[in-house]
């Protein structure tokens, strides 16, 4: 990878998580592209209400009487300055953390920076080769605003207030924190810097322009080998030992590693991407005040109930950690109302969304999986009177039309206006796929919902015969989703404009799930034209690529992207589904982990060690949306090891 230029290394990210929703990120460059970017953003009500604090540190280098830039800039007008993305000569994960080697003369110096503790980020510089000593000059950029917005000038006095290698830090009368470090010299600084331009912003519509604030510098002189290490956090500083917090962050590390090989014989000849996405996968998970949830995407997503379903086996089973699957569950099954899970959690103060159908039956697979792991029947136990009420509701009808209908047992949802299942863009008041009726994939899930209930309630003791009474019904009109003109799925039934025969991912979801209302024949006929017009090696397409509606870019203005969000773009969680649907369709998994190889060749595309959350539907398929999700990953991980372990 050519890191010094600017394009390149700008379009690439990284992150690290602290576990509480606060993160760190920004581009390989160095440049700020995207709102969300910052060394330090905090989540004052974890895992939301994430503020921007420190956005950056520009690095500066004098040695051997001359004087190197290591930060880079880009200003409104297109001019970079500083440019030291040009001196960029490696990047790399180490353990999961972004390192930086810069190059000039005949020195080198290291950037790393990782997370310890919550809202708590540390940045190192070392001086790895030199023939003399290297002063470095670090000025940092203060913010404090909500990470959805940009900040723009004003005249607050902002002075740190310093003491030794110490300062407290506070903009105007916002968030007061605290910045430390091992060695050198701090000043306070007070000077603003006008127009920085977020070229992400800009390409998405957006408020692009932002300014920041400089309002401290540290100057240090390393011997070779020497290092300083910066401390940025919320909370209150002790003592500034940087060695003893990146041997803390690395065992974390290879704790999260051990677990895997430990629970999964085939992590021993897992290449060398599996295990980054197993580091990946980590920091989806997060401390909500009452347990576990997961935030579904960075930089801008909170814990969605749906996400958080699809995503945990992959997450946590897959991982080893079934006893973080146990806490999310609980933290879910106690949420549970008129039989659905939210389908969002907002930021403080705002009531829970619980606009979502697919999820409450997410939900029941996510503890179906959980017990086929564990035998955890003191969990089943536990849960099972929300689980039940799940069923309940929906015999009797809840929220949104959501209903069995009496006369096939089929589940019918939607009222105009409300987007109730994963395919949800709405511009307005206006529900892009309003999918008003009985889904494919709604009924694949209440199906296997049923299916999995009749087996958890035998677990436990439970009369199981009305989970199998109502599995019987669907079964038999499960058969009219069989769409003969088309030789697929519709993929709604008795919409408000009679049945949908649009092609798209939906109907593979009848043909993966463990408990399936269909035939192999059918499987077969789902996968063949899945392979033709939706198959990518990124994903699925969320629409046809032949349909008059598909849209094969995704970018442009906000109502353009959410237009184009379920008409084609690339979802990569769905080759997961695919997949488990081939091995079913056909009865053999030899040669089905060819449909995953892809992803490992894309950890460098987009954001850096992970996997997005969308791509383009047309070729070469540009990864977009968030640089992180969390479907993404745990769909990829949980794939590849489900049919590593039945090919070995």
């Amino acid at each position: 990878m050519e890191w010094g230029h600017f394009d390149v290394a700008s379009q690439r990210e990284w992150l690290v998580t602290d576990g509480r929703g606060g993160y760190a990120s920004g581009t390989v460059s160095g440049a700020l592209t995207r709102r969300y970017h910052g060394l330090l953003v905090a989540a004052q009500q974890p895992p939301l209400g994430r503020r921007v604090l420190l956005s950056k540190i520009d690095a500066s280098a004098t040695y051997d009487g001359n004087a190197f830039d290591l930060g880079t800039n880009r200003w409104h007008d297109g001019t970079i300055a500083p440019n030291g993305y040009c001196r960029l000569l490696d990047f790399t994960l180490e353990d999961g953390f972004p390192v930086w080697t810069y190059a000039f003369a005949d020195a080198r110096i290291e950037q790393r920076v990782w997370m310890d503790g919550e809202a708590t980020t540390y940045v190192r510089f070392c001086a790895r080769a030199a023939s003399s000593d290297v002063t470095l000059r670090l000025k940092c950029y203060i913010e404090d605003r909500d990470f959805h917005t940009l900040t723009h000038a004003y005249d607050a006095g902002a002075p740190a207030a310093v003491q030794g290698t110490r300062a407290t830090l506070r903009l105007g009368n916002g968030t007061e924190w605290h910045l430390a470090s091992d060695r050198g010299t701090l000043d306070a600084a007070q000077e603003w810097y006008y127009g920085v331009r977020y070229d992400v912003e800009r390409d998405r519509g957006l408020d692009y322009t932002g300014d920041v604030y400089h309002a401290l510098t540290i100057d240090a002189a390393l011997a070779p080998n020497e290092s300083i290490t910066l401390i940025a956090s919320t909370q209150t500083i002790g003592l500034v030992d940087g060695d003893a917090s990146l041997a803390r962050a690395s065992g974390r590390c290879a704790s999260l590693l051990n677990a895997w090989r430990r629970a999964q014989p085939a992590a021993a000849r897992a290449p060398a991407w599996i295990a980054q996405l197993v580091r990946a996968a980590d920091q989806f998970i997060v401390d909500r005040k009452d347990g576990k949830t997961v935030i579904a995407g960075y930089h801008w997503f909170g814990d969605w109930g749906r996400d958080t379903m699809i995503a945990l086996p992959g997450l946590t089973l897959t991982t080893g950690r079934p006893e973080i699957a146990k806490s999310i569950l609980q933290t879910f099954a106690s949420y549970v109302d008129r039989g659905m899970i939210p389908n969002r959690f907002p930021d403080e103060g705002e009531a829970l969304e619980y606009n979502t159908v697919d999820a409450p039956l997410w939900f029941i697979e996510a503890v179906r999986a959980y017990h086929d792991a564990t035998d955890d029947t003191s969990l089943i136990a536990e849960i099972f009177d929300p689980l039940d009420s799940i069923v309940t509701w929906y015999q009797r009808g809840t929220r949104y039309g959501i209903a069995v209908d009496p006369a096939d047992g089929l589940v019918r949802a939607g009222v105009p206006g409300v987007q109730l299942t994963w395919m949800d863009a709405k511009v307005g008041d206006w529900v892009v796929t309003p999918r008003i009726g009985k889904p494919v994939e709604i009924n694949a899930l209440w199906y296997n919902a049923l299916r999995s209930m009749d087996m958890l309630a035998g677990s436990i003791g439970r009369d199981p015969t009305r989970y199998r009474d109502l599995a019987g019904s669907v079964r038999r009109s499960f058969s009219r989703f069989w769409n003969a003109d088309g030789q697929y799925l519709f993929d709604v039934l008795d919409g408000p404009n009679g049945n949908d025969a649009s092609i798209r991912p939906n109907a593979v979801f009848a043909a993966a799930l463990p408990f399936r209302a269909i035939d192999q024949t059918t499987e077969r006929a789902i996968v063949e034209r899945a392979s033709q017009v939706l198959l990518t090696p990124l994903g699925l397409r969320s629409l046809a690529y032949d349909d008059p509606a598909y849209v094969g870019h995704y970018g442009g203005p906000v109502q353009e992207r959410d237009c184009g969000y379920h008409r084609g773009t690339v979802w990569p969680w769905l080759i997961g589904p695919f997949v488990r649907a081939w091995n079913n369709a056909y009865g053999s998994s030899a040669g089905v982990l060819r449909f995953v190889d892809a992803f490992g060749m894309r950890l460098e595309d987009y954001g850096v060690g992970t996997l997005a959350e969308i791509a383009d539907g047309d070729a070469p398929h540009d990864e977009r949306g968030a640089i992180a999700q969390a479907w993404s990953v745990a769909q990829v991980l949980q794939t590849w090891h489900e049919f590593a372990r039945e090919n070995q």
